[in-house]
């Protein structure tokens, strides 16, 4: 199959707006708990009628300010409802909210508030504000700045009540489907980051076809969702959207560190994550339980798991594995689901490959993971699995009003109502990536007989030996990463004999590691030269050669000193590996993988 095309379930239309969503759920059920707040330990309900009310005092504050329709307004915050109140409030007013990452540095604020021509902006603390005090004389079009955490929205909100009702609503009038709801930065692994417009339609076709799409996940009664993924991202802010128009309960947490203890109080009973999380509960919970002599439970309990979810798939498992299964359910997954909130029954997996280990033992242990892909350009997901079609190791079949094609050079194609209508100031760009109704995503796939999707590469990111072989470095990469002792890793071996991998430790993972294999107290540079340590990454690249070829296979690796983060710009705000700066700082470490 080379390309598929779903038809929308839901009919096709110019009229609304993103502002009707809190506008429609205050209106036909005032008393729905939309959101809840984070207020010390315990959870503060927040009705439809109150979100509604709070967006349209801040929307009317908004207006006061002088906030005309189709104005940017920028938002820089971790992942909070502050956030998703500012969102609701600038589309009523008719504005544009162009989020920022709140770890981005100087010179990247500097770039995506000149090219989007932001007016305003809302920052959450002093650290925020200090930034962009010291970038302001290169933003000469920004006039307003209100800071979250002394609060600016509270006094934004009271300067707004000379704004009528009826002034507001013919504001919110001025909009169709067709305007411009948000324009968000690409990560820039390479070059400066492009601005993709996203209309309210992108988001409103996306979301009305994913909720009739995937019912049982974000419809059923008492459906709802933590976000702990940064705002900024396409996947987060959509998920937001999402949970609001299906009436699922949104919850925020700002802090990705203390997403398990939210979990255990908020009780979400379906998730957006991305692989990494998912592997690191996975290691998580397999060095806790070697370090309290349960090692060889948890494994046992693990292959039960896996041989539980591949038996659903070939015609059921039968009495001995449901026995089985039973018995690791009480010894081991119950204590795994309370740990996660004892109700989480789906997550939404995306941004990389979560590998089909892992998809099977989570669906063995009861959560099962629906993968799912998608890029800024078209609004977040055009692909997903979905609890009545799934097939683990793919990311599912597209979403309704969507449509796929596998181009003759292997490149993924898109079309649909989620695809943005081009790049911000950048009519060449969105030339080349919108040819023919088509965007070309850059990524490489393929489609099977059911219309399943593949992710098997990038195309700028493929790999020519000095042989001539092509090497996708994502496979690999994939694999290497679900070891609990590797954090990050690149594939090198463009124009090389053969293929080797820079590789770093998880520092978070090391010390259980190493106080299991009896290494107390094993610093990362100790690590790296450590024979157990060389063993054990050494089998992880062995798992990873297990899915490819030899001539595509890792015969060498190095483990570097530090890992790759936002902090030292080896990582973009979303967790993409920046390759042309680790090749660049690395060259050496890179040249004496090959040396004789």
């Amino acid at each position: 199959m080379q390309d598929i095309v779903v038809p929308p379930l839901i009919p096709v239309t110019t009229e609304g707006n993103l502002s009707d969503i809190p506008y429609d759920w205050a209106r036909k059920d005032p008393s729905h708990v939309l959101v809840r707040v984070k207020e010390g330990s315990s959870w503060r309900d927040v009705s439809a009628k109150q979100f509604n009310d709070e967006v349209r005092q801040l929307a009317k504050g908004f207006m006061a300010a002088g906030i005309a329709p189709g104005e940017s307004v920028a938002i820089m915050s971790r992942t909070r409802y502050e956030w998703t109140l500012c969102d609701f409030a600038l589309w009523t007013a008719g504005a544009v909210p162009v989020p920022v990452y709140e770890t981005s540095s100087p010179d990247q604020v500097t770039w995506i508030c000149s090219d989007s021509a932001v007016v305003a902006m809302v920052v959450e603390d002093a650290s925020h504000a200090t930034l962009i005090s010291t970038i302001r004389h290169d933003l000469p079009q920004l006039r307003d700045l209100w800071q979250i955490d002394t609060g600016g929205l509270d006094e934004l909100a009271a300067a707004g009540s000379d704004i009528s009702d009826e002034s507001l609503d013919e504001r919110r009038a001025t909009l169709d489907r067709a305007s411009l709801a948000t324009i968000i930065y690409t990560s820039g692994t390479t070059g400066r980051p492009k601005g993709c417009e996203l209309t309210h339609d992108n988001f409103l076709a996306l979301t009305e076809n994913t909720t009739e799409r995937l019912q049982e996940v974000v419809s059923v009664d008492g459906a709802s969702t933590l976000l702990f993924l940064p705002l900024a991202h396409v996947f987060a802010r959509f998920v937001e959207v999402l949970a609001i128009y299906s009436g699922s309960t949104l919850g925020h947490t700002d802090d990705p560190k203390r997403v398990i203890e939210d979990l255990g109080t908020f009780h979400p009973t379906f998730l957006l994550s991305v692989p990494r999380v998912f592997e690191k509960i996975y290691n998580s919970s397999e060095q806790k339980a070697t370090a309290g002599g349960k090692g060889k439970i948890f494994a046992w309990a693990a292959k039960v798991a896996i041989d539980y979810s591949k038996a659903q798939d070939t015609g059921g498992p039968g009495f001995a594995l449901r026995a089985q299964h039973k018995v690791a359910d009480r010894l081991v997954y119950g204590k795994l689901k309370d740990a996660m909130g004892g109700r989480l029954q789906y997550a939404v997996s995306g941004g990389a490959a979560l590998g089909e280990r892992m998809g099977h033992f989570f669906r063995g242990v009861g959560l099962i993971v629906l993968e799912g892909y998608g890029l800024t350009e078209t609004t977040a997901p055009a692909n997903v699995n979905t609890p009545d079609l799934i097939k683990i190791g793919s990311v599912g079949r597209p979403l309704p009003g969507a449509g796929v094609r596998i181009a003759e050079d292997g490149e993924i194609l898109i079309k649909g109502s989620n695809v943005f209508r081009g790049y911000h100031n950048n009519p060449e760009a969105t030339a080349e990536a919108l040819r023919d109704g088509w965007f070309h995503t850059g990524d490489l796939g393929e489609l099977d007989d059911d219309g399943f999707l593949k992710v098997t590469g990038r195309k700028k990111e493929i790999l020519v030996t000095a042989a001539g072989k092509n090497v996708s470095p994502a496979v690999l990469e994939d694999r290497l990463r679900s070891s609990p002792l590797v954090s990050q890793c690149m594939v090198v071996g463009d124009g090389r004999p053969f293929i080797g991998a820079l590789v770093t430790l998880d520092d978070e993972m090391l010390p259980t590691w190493a106080a299991n294999h009896g290494l107390e107290g094993l610093t990362v540079e100790e690590a790296r030269k450590n024979d157990l340590v060389l063993a054990e990454v050494q089998k992880a690249v062995d798992h990873a050669n297990a899915a490819v070829s030899r001539a595509e296979s890792i015969r060498k690796f190095d483990i570097l000193e530090a890992d790759f983060t936002e902090e030292n710009g080896y990582l973009t705000p979303s967790m993409k590996l920046r390759r042309n700066r680790v090749m660049e700082t690395m060259s050496e470490r890179v040249d004496a993988l090959y040396d004789k």
